[in-house]
């Protein structure tokens, strides 16, 4: 990396979660004084509690960015590779699914560990953290941050010269930020199901029990539970549920009826899940929401990132690999300006804005995927029709999942595209008469072939 020339300049950071801390690394390497504030206490001091945190996807782009910062083989020590979905079917079979090719796959990684880990890394390079820091307000005009702290609730006036708000779907950087900016567009939207962490405990010996290299997927039509390892033979699970209806949270409401509603919906999990009933009602209902908003940006001051730029549902598994992007593509961007901090913020919301929406946009798609689709024979042919041609004709076809998920030189809007172009393609494909006799069959990959000219 390009050593700090000309400047020497002060780098705050509102947020000191997974996002804000790996910025920090970024930062801290190119020698510039970096400062996090948190307002949450420091997690590595505090007892693990679970109920909230969704086990992440590491995938291709994340661990590019961080190997930039030489520090993926650390993390490589919390992660268990997911080389595909294994499906709970509600008749009881449980076929698998691989992810694109032979040799890839996705990262299961601990959204604590991950991000105790993120710090830890974060601190050694010099970044100092400052925990229990609420930010109340941002005065644009004298460049200073308004914090309140816990537990004593006294305010604290902080200088900055450049600050990134890291601090989340409910970014109060971002609030202060759209308050005080006219014409900010914001589009905030909440889908009709909320989630639920759920646990299948280690067994005899902290043995897995079910296949511990993949993500389990039980899906049933309007909802869903999926289940990720751990290190310690445990699987954190998700139930995406909707909050109103039948069945829904709202019905859900004794003991009993959630008892007996997983036995015959989820009849294998749940004989492995002693603490169910307990799990479902200490363990807090979670919303999701995506987040669309513009300008990221105040001059060479002031920018956005993370999910508090662009907070997406986590079906595609690429929130935190998002995020993680936006500092690659900073760090590139760094190179490219010479440190001149205008010309990159602009270029960075230029870029990013995009690939953000294209990626919210999918991961809101995927989930009729995850929760419906993947049942259906038609959609299952067509996977296989598309992985047969991909296999025959790399150069030309790439499924949607591989060009997010494994192609971490595709942009996200890129691969909205293609996917979108290559669905045009297959829903031609599969009202051709007889497909599902002849789907490997010459006279498909003639049509295919034909039809892809000229690229989308």
């Amino acid at each position: 990396m390009q050593e700090l020339k000309n400047m020497k300049k002060e780098i705050t950071i509102i947020g000191a979660g997974l996002v804000g801390s790996l910025l920090s690394i970024y930062l801290s390497k190119r020698g510039y004084k970096v400062t996090i504030y948190e307002r949450r206490p420091d997690m590595r001091k505090e007892k693990m509690i679970a109920g909230r945190s969704i086990n992440l996807a590491l995938s291709d782009r994340g661990i590019r960015a961080l190997e930039e910062v030489g520090i993926m083989d650390e993390i490589r020590k919390i992660a268990i590779p997911m080389h595909g979905r294994q499906m709970h079917y509600a008749d009881g079979s449980t076929p698998y699914q691989a992810y694109g090719k032979e040799g890839q796959f996705i990262n299961s990684v601990s959204r604590g560990e991950l991000n105790r880990k993120l710090m830890d890394l974060a601190e050694e390079k010099g970044v100092s953290i400052f925990f229990n820091k609420k930010c109340e307000n941002i005065d644009w005009q004298k460049k200073e941050i308004r914090f309140k702290s816990a537990p004593e609730q006294d305010t604290t006036n902080v200088s900055f010269d450049l600050l990134f708000g890291s601090d989340g779907a409910y970014s109060a950087a971002r609030l202060s930020h759209q308050l005080q900016h006219d014409r900010f567009q914001y589009q905030q939207y909440y889908i009709d199901f909320g989630y639920k962490e759920l646990h299948i405990p280690a067994g005899e010996k902290d043995s897995f029990q079910m296949e511990k290299n993949a993500l389990h997927i039980w899906p049933r039509g309007n909802y869903m539970m999926i289940a990720l390892p751990n290190t310690d033979g445990s699987f954190t699970c998700t139930l995406f549920f909707p909050f109103e209806g039948d069945p829904s949270f709202k019905t859900l409401d004794t003991k009993e009826k959630v008892t007996a509603f997983f036995e015959t919906t989820f009849s294998d999990a749940t004989k492995l899940m002693p603490t169910l009933a307990d799990d479902f009602f200490n363990n807090p209902t979670a919303s999701l929401v995506t987040v669309k908003c513009l300008p990221w940006i105040r001059d060479d001051k002031f920018a956005l990132i993370g999910d508090a730029a662009h907070a997406i549902v986590p079906f595609f598994g690429q929130g935190m690999n998002c995020g993680f992007e936006d500092c690659a593509v900073l760090n590139v961007l760094i190179d490219k300006h010479d440190h001149d901090w205008e010309k990159i913020l602009i270029e960075y919301e230029l870029l990013r804005k995009p690939d953000g929406d294209a990626i919210a946009d999918l991961a809101l798609n995927n989930f009729v995927e995850m929760r419906d689709k993947v049942t259906d024979p038609v959609f299952l042919l067509q996977k296989k029709i598309e992985a047969n041609f991909s296999s025959n004709h790399s150069d030309k076809w790439t499924p949607a999942y591989s060009l997010v998920t494994f192609s971490p030189d595709v942009r996200y809007s890129v691969a909205l595209k293609k996917g979108n172009f290559q669905q045009r393609i297959m829903d031609e494909i599969m009202s051709l008469e007889n497909i599902e006799e002849k789907w490997n069959s010459e006279e498909v990959e003639k049509i295919m072939l034909e039809k892809i000219k000229g690229s989308f």
